[in-house]
């Protein structure tokens, strides 16, 4: 069989509950569900850096945020730096890009060619929310000459994606897919779904932590679910174009986002947080290697998806990849998978933290600005949540006297994984007085789960 085909179709801020496949009941994604149940569904997908560039940093180098640089927005990805670009054009690929980039430090429009990762065919922009609106799309192509596409800018990246894919060429093709939907415009901090889309949604359904936390979920959650509802018709859209061109059987989709959106209920933004409002996202494989697949519990991070794609493609994986295939998990081999999972936040806060089964450890520097400092020597613990009984994380334990056990256990966790991440280790500090349980106890198994 020739060598398949890669397409990433990446969205921007979009929780993993807004999909059927994890019980959302408004029908926004059925495209989305079809590939999961006919192809692998990650379950338990997370960014390891919830925010634009550090996230999209990750996905494109497989490693972490502070070992590339990018650990906050407007930091330009390395020139040296080898992107999964580089990979699949050493393969025999020709490569592509096609929307948002954020990993240039030019401003918001062209990208100079150094600063592309090693794109050859590229029609983008670095800050896609301020070249464009939701009915006025411009972006730049190869030449950095501005392109203004017709329609709904969800339908416009569309059209550009679909018209690379049936362009004739002799080689394998591995195409980026980079949508800004559904983040808030930010120039008037709205989510504007296409005409008629929001008013599906108005009064519908709502996430249980929004509901208990309001935010601006009232004002802004209708907007974002309509725009999830066209990126889904979009994904059904480059399916379609796949299958009429002969090529769907032997193209391998990623779908997946950067992070997810909290609704400023976790701080005065929509991200930036240690929550699975912002950790979590929507990820689902379809083609060869992973039809049939089925639903795969294990925590998985973005920083595996780089090494999944190439090992699918046949194509070696870099020794500075930090991630891991999920290839051997869909074959069985699961006795050496990570039972937790690490993660960096910045901006917001100089934060780290891990994520197991059943609980959720951050750990903050409140002495270092999430902006201007990468990492530091000292942390202070800030938040547990028991996922179990709190799975919307509405009730912070980090100071209980019940879960001392458990805070112990999660900081030699979390100590382990930034020493693989190739961080110094620093010292962690408990955070503080403790409050008496009330009714709670922890036993040491449950501390370990």
């Amino acid at each position: 069989m020739a060598a398949p085909n890669v397409i990433v179709f990446f969205t921007d801020q979009q929780r993993w509950d807004t999909t059927g496949a994890h019980g959302n009941p408004l029908d926004l994604t059925p495209n989305f569900d079809r590939m999961s149940r006919e192809g692998t569904h990650v379950s338990q997908s997370f960014t390891c850096q919830p925010v634009c560039g550090p996230a999209r940093s990750v996905l494109q180098t497989g490693m972490y945020a502070t070992s590339t640089g990018c650990y906050r927005n407007g930091i330009a990805l390395p020139p040296d730096s080898r992107t999964l670009a580089h990979c699949f054009r050493d393969g025999g690929y020709t490569t592509g890009y096609i929307g948002k980039w954020h990993l240039a430090d030019a401003g918001p429009g062209p990208v100079p060619e150094e600063q592309r990762g090693g794109y050859e065919y590229w029609l983008a922009s670095n800050a896609l929310e301020f070249t464009s609106d939701a009915y006025d799309t411009v972006m730049y192509d190869v030449d950095n000459r501005p392109v203004k596409l017709p329609g709904y800018r969800v339908d416009a990246v569309t059209d550009a994606a679909v018209r690379y894919i049936d362009s004739p060429r002799s080689q394998p093709f591995f195409l980026f897919v980079s949508y800004i939907e559904p983040h808030h415009q930010n120039h008037r901090d709205d989510y504007p779904a296409p005409g008629g889309y929001a008013e599906r949604y108005r009064a519908r359904w709502t996430p249980p932590d929004l509901a208990a936390l309001g935010g601006s979920a009232q004002r802004h959650l209708a907007g974002y679910c309509g725009m999830i509802r066209r990126l889904d018709e979009a994904l059904g859209r480059l399916t379609d174009a796949l299958q009429s061109l002969g090529q769907l059987d032997n193209t391998i989709l990623l779908f997946t986002s950067d992070h997810g959106n909290h609704f400023r209920t976790r701080n005065a933004e929509y991200k930036r947080s240690v929550h699975e409002s912002s950790l979590r996202v929507p990820t689902a494989l379809r083609g060869p290697g992973f039809d049939g697949g089925g639903h795969l519990p294990q925590l998985v991070s973005l920083i595996d998806m780089p090494p999944t794609l190439l090992d699918a493609a046949g194509l070696p994986v870099p020794e500075e990849m930090q991630g891991r295939s999920i290839l051997p998990l869909l074959q069985g081999q699961t006795q050496d998978w990570c039972d937790d999972l690490f993660f960096q936040v910045s901006e917001s806060c100089v934060g780290r933290g891990i994520r197991t089964q059943r609980w959720k450890y951050g750990v903050v520097a409140s002495d270092r600005d999430g902006n201007r400092d990468s990492a530091a020597e000292r942390y202070t613990e800030t938040w547990l949540y028991d996922l179990l009984a709190d799975p919307d994380e509405l009730h912070n334990v980090v100071d209980l006297d019940s879960h001392i056990e458990v805070r112990e256990v999660m900081r030699a966790r979390l100590l382990r994984r930034m020493a693989q991440a190739g961080e110094a280790l620093p010292v962690i500090m408990p955070p503080g007085a403790l409050r008496q349980a009330q009714q709670l106890n922890v036993s040491e198994a449950e501390a370990r789960s």
